[in-house]
């Protein structure tokens, strides 16, 4: 771990246009071949899980499954609505859907009950999820129907419109946070090297990497189907984590060339920073990789490609940072050489004095206070500190979860405005459950009498839609039945939650569920959320425990210490606790809602708290390993214990803190975004991440440490390296000033 840093360094401080080259045709392969190879998007077939998977599979293989459908509203723009008028529209619009090749079938037009409105319902071919992809005629065909009746409002709305709004919506969100993220990020390294050269160096590698990743990413997705979600995580992890890793190893670099007072030259000191930030930056990369890993047991497609995403850009920031960067260093060292030389000559020419600057103070008064209550009174200080974090993430005890729907999107998206105004003239349209019989042939009257049974028993029930009949289909071999019960309020809300109770525990098994040989399930927006959310519930568990075991083993081996991995793991679960219990208080509730311009959901999205924990442990590593390995390294050096904990958080803390405020600044950049999920991720990371680098690195871990003494660091196993120094020779290189 510690050679191969030095020796892939030391290569490319000696051929740094090969190296620098060699990178960017290494990002242009990458995009290159994810170009040519293409997205693997997923299919509906991957989303399916619990009962309701069960059900939609069973309803594929007889080619009942749910169709993308959109609907064209029709109502008058001022007025009460003329129906001869309003009639002639509802032709105009089957005959220009009919005519599309995306079309499948027009149903003939249904009047609202009041008779305010027009509903014509358009399914289109395909599959459901390839609907947002091929409705673009559509919109057009009802956007000339609109231009042709102007004395109506002809407005289409559905599933593939409102994901098409989403997925745009999206796009702009992520160059917005782009917008603000850039700058703001590169003020912060302004301010860290006062260089705007150094500053650029950061943001190229991660920008470089982000590019190269969105093209290995399209190669994995024809392993594993991309549900949509990667970029994001692609832009949202690489960009946080390749600035650290660069600030990590610059910040290392300009330490030792400090040291060396003009005594070494460029790749001399690039192999001396190698030999230290390397190995952190190989361990921190290591750590995020195989704590990110846990989320592919949660057998769920939108994590493993999240878990995709996250593994591939920290493993290309990684390798980033061991390659290019010390190249670029090499070239920036002897291009501050050159213009050092100039300025001494010409100092020479005038006969001015050479001016020595004093060194400036390694940390600022601002570190020092932070540190101060640990180093003075560590007892209280990590009484205190905890007391306040276990405080933080109090709320968390009333978390609820949620699968967020259609229901919950921005309603900025014009699709999601003439949704509401559809279900409110058509409320049967809210949630549609689907109940999926399938028997042997002969049994199909049978099945079907049952299921009639159970659709006229459920409308009289006040939760189901009493206005709107339910419908029957039978495949043609008789096998699979499908019965479509409509439900008058929206999927999240309490009341369609209790129908699907109803059905699944009252009605299928009074009914239906009697049969012999009768296998029943139930799908529909409801069951699709419920079963999500009580499956990851049941993988929550799994995930974490591995989570928390191979975060300590890392931690252990890498530190050759089971009290520090223990710790680790302690402080981990104490941050990501303390997140989660902010998020649920500003999210779960509504009195943020203006604040940060979101609805509340009354609930947190069910994804969230399971990405929160493997995404904040594995980001969490990076101070970890960077702060622990100061310490060590001062420990080995012959420092005491305290000692050396006080030396290395205080070398460390302006890096930290920075690599921390660089990170908050991305995740905060989320909780601009319209969608809600992606609101609460952003939110609850740049928390995590604040409160980790502040409370837990500068007051809790080092109270900690300095309460153990000695004791922290009693190794697994003796060390090889105890008898002698770890500090790094200075390299035989050719160049030496």
């Amino acid at each position: 771990m510690r050679i191969r840093p030095v020796r892939m360094a030391r290569w490319s401080a000696r051929h740094p246009w090969k190296a620098i080259v060699g990178w960017f045709l290494f990002v242009l392969l990458c995009l290159g071949a994810g170009i040519t190879a293409g997205n693997n998007p997923a299919t509906t077939e991957d989303f399916w899980v619990g009962e309701a998977g069960q059900a939609e599979s069973m309803a594929t293989d007889a080619g009942l499954q749910r169709r993308p459908t959109e609907h064209i509203l029709i109502r008058s723009a001022s007025g009460p609505l003329d129906s001869a008028e309003a009639t002639a529209a509802a032709h105009d619009v089957t005959a220009r859907m009919s005519a599309l090749a995306e079309v499948q079938e027009v149903a003939p037009p249904v009047r609202s009950k009041d008779g305010t409105a027009l509903r014509v319902t358009v399914v289109m071919k395909g599959a459901e999820l390839d609907g947002k992809k091929n409705v673009v005629p559509l919109l057009d065909a009802t956007g000339k129907a609109a231009d042709a009746h102007p004395g109506l409002i002809v407005e289409e709305t559905g599933s593939p419109a409102i994901s098409k709004g989403v997925n745009d919506q999206r796009g702009k969100d992520l160059a917005l946070s782009e917008r603000l993220t850039l700058p703001v990020t590169l003020v912060i390294l302004l301010i860290v090297f006062g260089s705007a050269v150094m500053a650029g160096v950061p943001l190229l590698l991660a920008l470089s990497s982000i590019a190269a990743t969105m093209g290995l990413a399209m190669l994995a997705s024809h392993l594993m189907p991309d549900p949509g979600v990667g970029t994001n995580m692609i832009l949202l992890i690489g960009l946080a984590v390749g600035v650290d890793y660069t600030l990590f190893y610059l910040k290392r670099e300009r330490e030792e060339r400090a040291r060396a007072k003009g005594r070494l030259g460029p790749e001399a000191l690039v192999e001396l920073a190698a030999a230290t930030a390397g190995r952190a930056v190989v361990v921190s990369g290591l750590a995020v990789i195989v704590s990110t890993a846990t989320l592919y047991l949660a057998t769920d497609v939108i994590f493993s490609s999240l878990a995709t995403g996250t593994i591939l850009v920290v493993a290309v920031a990684v390798i980033s940072s061991l390659t290019v960067l010390p190249a670029l260093l090499v070239k920036l060292g002897h291009r501050a050489e050159r213009r050092a030389a100039k300025k001494a000559a010409r100092r020479a020419e005038r006969g001015t004095p050479a001016v020595t600057k004093s060194a400036k103070p390694e940390n600022g008064r601002v570190f020092g206070a932070l540190l101060r209550p640990a180093r003075k009174h560590p007892a209280i200080t990590l009484c205190v500190s905890v007391l306040v974090m276990l405080a933080v993430a109090a709320p968390a005890l009333g978390l609820k979860l949620i699968d967020p729907g259609k229901d919950t999107f921005s309603r900025d998206i014009p699709a999601m405005q003439v949704y509401d105004r559809l279900t409110a003239e058509f409320p049967e349209l809210l949630v549609k459950h689907e109940v999926v019989t399938r028997s042997a042939p002969g049994r199909a009257p049978e099945v079907r009498q049952a299921l009639t049974e159970l659709g006229r028993r459920a409308q009289t029930d006040p939760l189901f839609a009493r206005n709107a009949a339910p419908v029957l289909r039978t495949s043609g071999d008789g096998r699979i039945s499908v019965l479509e019960l409509g439900v008058p309020h929206p999927a999240p809300s309490d009341e369609a939650i209790a129908s699907l109770d109803h059905l699944r525990d009252q009605y299928i098994p009074s009914t239906v569920g009697k049969l012999a040989g009768a296998d029943t399930a139930v799908s529909g927006d409801v069951a699709r959320g419920q079963d999500y959310v009580h499956h990851e519930r049941n993988k929550l568990p799994l995930v974490i425990g591995f989570l928390l075991l191979l975060t300590f083993v890392a931690t252990a081996v890498a530190f050759r210490s089971a009290v520090v991995g223990l710790i680790g793991v302690v402080l981990n679960l104490l941050s990501a606790a303390a997140a989660l219990g902010a998020l649920v208080l500003v999210f779960q509730g509504t009195w943020a809602e203006s604040l940060l311009d979101f609805d509340s959901l009354g609930a947190i999205a069910s994804r969230v708290p399971l990405f929160l924990f493997v995404i904040l442990f594995g980001l969490s590593m990076d101070y970890q390993v960077f702060v622990v390995s100061r310490i060590k390294e001062a420990m080995e050096h012959g420092m005491s214990a305290r000692e050396a904990v006080l030396d290395g958080i205080e070398r460390s803390a302006k890096v930290v803190t920075s690599a921390a405020l660089v990170m908050v600044t991305v995740f905060a950049a989320f909780v601009f975004l319209h969608l809600t999920e992606m609101k609460q991720m952003g939110f609850c990371l740049a928390v995590a991440v604040l409160l980790d680098a502040v409370i837990i690195r500068m007051m809790i871990l080092p109270s900690a440490l300095l309460l153990l003494g000695e004791r922290a660091w009693r190794p697994l196993r003796p060390s090889r390296r105890r008898a002698r120094s770890t500090e790094p020779a200075a390299p035989a290189l050719p160049h030496v000033i």
